[in-house]
C-alpha cells in the first residue's frame, strides 16, 4: 500500500517514521519556483505520521509537531495508482506546473 506525503519549505514538512519507506520524491513547481515536495511511500502498517511545523530560523520557540493518523491518508494499491495521482494533483489548466522527481 502507497501513500503520498507532502511537505511546504518555510511551513511544514513531513518526517517518515519506523512503518513508511520513502520510495520517491518529486519537487512541485509552480511556474518554476519550488512550492512543495512531495514522497511517494509505502505504508508497511498503520502509523502515526511526523508532521513538524517550520518555524523562522531566529526564532527560540521549539517546532510545533503534529502526530497524523495513516487513517485519514488516500491510499494507493499500486506505485503507479499513486504516481498517477500526484500527476492529477501537478495539473491545473494551463498553468505552468511541474513535478520533477528528486
Amino acid at each position: 500500500m502507497y501513500v503520498i506525503l507532502s511537505s511546504k519549505p518555510g511551513q511544514f514538512r513531513t518526517e517518515l517514521v519506523d512503518g513508511l519507506v520513502a520510495v520517491e520524491a518529486y519537487d512541485y513547481l509552480f511556474y518554476g519556483r519550488k512550492t512543495a515536495q512531495y514522497v511517494i511511500a509505502e505504508l508497511a502498517h498503520p502509523v502515526k505520521l511526523k508532521v513538524v511545523e517550520e518555524t523562522e530560523a531566529d526564532s527560540a520557540a521549539p517546532p510545533l509537531i503534529n502526530y497524523v493518523p495513516s487513517k485519514f491518508l488516500e491510499k494507493f494499491d499500486t506505485l503507479e495508482d499513486a504516481r498517477q495521482e500526484l500527476r492529477h494533483l501537478a495539473s491545473f489548466g494551463s498553468m505552468d506546473i511541474a513535478l520533477v522527481k528528486r
